[in-house]
This record gives structure tokens, sequence and C-alpha cells, in this order.
């Protein structure tokens, strides 16, 4: 494998969770193995990986795009993603309103149910206190 994938993979490792990252690669790969190495290599080991900006700052620039152009599960991996990397669901829901401003009220309410959906998922996956 090349020196990106390999970046690539443990980026997207930290912010998937170690458990979960297998899964999601597979998922790329299901159809398309090249799609899985060009997704890991390109955008985890190039992308996500530069410097420039933190990667919370990173995770709601992908979230705005994702929301504007209406990418459905990559918005949902982006939001668990950003929760990893430090954004508060208030932040995201402040950076929504900047989606709404430019592209459209129905956008930040797709993204808002997508959002409500994840939490849910997260939520549940969380183990109860005792």
């Amino acid at each position: 494998m090349s020196d990106d994938y390999e970046k690539g993979y443990a980026q997207f490792a930290r912010m998937v969770g170690e458990e979960n990252i297998e899964a999601l690669t597979a998922r790329f790969r299901a159809v398309c193995p090249d799609f899985e190495t060009e997704v890991v290599s390109v955008v985890g080991g190039r992308i996500w990986t530069r410097g420039g900006i933190d990667l919370k700052t990173r995770s709601l620039c992908s979230i705005c795009t994702l929301a504007a152009l209406g990418r459905i599960s990559a918005l949902k991996l982006n939001l668990k993603m950003a929760l990893r990397n430090g954004a508060t669901v208030e932040e995201i829901c402040e950076a929504l309103f900047q989606v709404a401003a430019y592209a459209g009220f129905p956008a930040m309410w797709d993204a808002l149910v997508i959002l409500e959906e994840t939490l849910a998922e997260i939520s549940a996956d969380s183990p109860a206190d005792d």
C-alpha cells in the first residue's frame, strides 16, 4: 500500500474509531475496490492530514458542503467524525445556518434530520449508565 493510503487509513481510524474502520473500508470497497483505495489515499491521506486548519474546522467545512449538495450518506459519516473531532451539536447547528443562508433552509432541514438520526444512533450505541 502507498504511504498516502497508510496515512489515510490511520486518520480515518482516529475519526471513526478503531472499532469501525474495517466496516467503513469494507463498505467503500464492496462494489468497487478502487473506490476505497482512492477515498482512503486521497481524502484521508492527502486532505484530512493537511495542516492549516484543525480537524474540527475541516469537519465543519465538510458538513456544510455535504449538506448543501444533499450528499446524505457522506453527511452522516462526517457528522459522526465531526463529533469525534471535537465539534459540539451547537457548533454543527451554527455551521448549518451558514448552509441555510447560501444553499437554502431545506438543505439545513435535511441535514438536521440526518443529525437527529446520527445522534440517536450514537446514543443507542453508547453503553447505558449504571
